[in-house]
């Protein structure tokens, strides 16, 4: 096939099963759906020319396709949740307004006319145009998304932000879960900081070489938890739940040849900054999926600075 002088490969559409493959699927996918702009990542370019061979053969008319650039992190590398947290779970559990997460969004790759960095989706809305967008890779930089919350947050009321506060942080649901883990350990209710502590702040005081079974290196520990994130992340495609941790975590000891009170101390460390917690498997049910996955990939970007 050929698209303006460009040779495109040919292409499997239907596979041996009678399934479609993606190329086929997004095109009539999108017809069907009546999509008249498509809006998507650089790296899908050259499969632009293959969906409009497709459009052409249908008799159907092409949308209008838009490639924009890739959000990058400080590194430059293509953001991915490997490096950082990518979910819209992660940023609401740790206390990001969705309004301004949604101001920040608007500047990944685009200025309002006015030169603002604070502005309302209304405002955004009123003001986009697909013209304007850069053609540079955006950086996603958690520390202006953290100053720009700042500044929704002192926006609110004190009456809205305790109300927020109430309904997220301190909800009457997270803290039932939290209660039954504790409530043996504690002997005045100052306790409930010292034990809990981990559970509403992401600030651990980790010390990387504490991380490092004996007898094992940093680099061998560094890779292990990246193994844990891989066989965490396939156990829970169905659900997030302390048996699944537990039989995600017991397994890989099982086929690894870690040992288990190595890999149970070293994830303990990682995702509460404490040697001695309340069971592994509940307090990581608790915690929840994203969250222990981000800490996982800071103690291992900790691990990076020890020999």
């Amino acid at each position: 096939m050929q698209f303006k002088n460009e040779l495109i490969d040919d292409q499997v559409l239907l596979k041996s099963d009678g399934y479609p493959t993606y190329h086929l699927a997004n095109v009539v996918d999108d017809h069907l759906m009546g999509v008249t702009h498509v809006i998507r990542a650089e790296e899908w370019i050259t499969s632009t020319p293959k969906h409009v061979v497709l459009y052409d053969a249908f008799g159907w008319r092409a949308p209008e396709f838009v490639h924009v650039s890739l959000l990058r992190n400080q590194d430059r590398s293509k953001i991915s949740k490997r490096k950082n947290p990518v979910s819209l779970v992660y940023y609401s559990e740790a206390g990001f307004r969705p309004e301004a997460l949604r101001n920040f969004l608007g500047l990944m790759g685009w200025n309002h006319p006015s030169g603002s960095e604070k502005f309302t989706t209304e405002e955004m809305i009123e003001a986009f145009s697909l013209d304007d967008i850069s053609l540079g890779s955006p950086v996603f930089n958690l520390e202006k998304l953290k100053w720009l919350n700042g500044q929704y947050i002192r926006d609110m009321s004190e009456k809205d932000l305790g109300d927020w506060l109430s309904e997220t942080l301190f909800s009457r649901a997270y803290l039932d879960r939290i209660v039954p883990l504790i409530r043996e350990r504690m002997e005045v209710f100052q306790d409930f900081w010292k034990y809990a502590d981990y559970f509403y702040s992401d600030a651990l005081s980790l010390d990387g070489a504490a991380l490092v079974p004996k007898k094992r290196t940093a680099v061998e520990t560094r890779r292990m938890l990246g193994e844990v994130l891989s066989a965490l992340e396939n156990a829970s495609r169905e659900g997030w739940t302390a048996g699944v941790i537990e039989q995600a975590l017991r397994g890989y000891c099982a086929s690894s040849g870690w040992k288990v009170r190595e890999v149970f101390m070293t994830v303990r460390l990682a995702a509460t900054g404490k040697a001695a917690t309340p069971p592994l498997f509940d307090t990581l049910d608790v915690l929840g999926k994203e969250r222990v996955r981000q800490r996982l990939i800071s103690a291992q970007n900790l691990l990076k600075s020890v020999r």
